[in-house]
């Protein structure tokens, strides 16, 4: 995991921790989705901390802004693959 890893600042960056757990950076969210093993061993503690660095990051922005009680989450557009003829 890229351990700058900068909650909200973008669209594009994506990470996994293990093989299932997937984590995609918003401008509004952070989406957290699949599944990892926090196995009792150092394979186990890595994804841990690799876990909490990105829930650290989270708060970090959130507890330093003025939050809403709720926004709404604007799904995004699909649109035709320009490479398709």
């Amino acid at each position: 995991m890229k351990k700058g890893f900068l909650a909200y600042a973008n669209e594009s960056d994506s990470l996994t921790i293990g093989s299932d757990l997937t984590v995609e950076n918003r401008l509004d969210r952070i989406s957290i989705y699949g599944s990892v093993d926090i196995t009792k061993d150092k394979e186990g503690l890595k994804y841990a901390y690799e876990l909490k660095r990105v829930v650290d990051a989270a708060i970090e922005v959130l507890k330093n802004e003025n939050l809403p009680e709720h926004i709404k989450i604007v799904e995004a557009e699909t649109v035709a693959n320009p490479f398709n003829n």
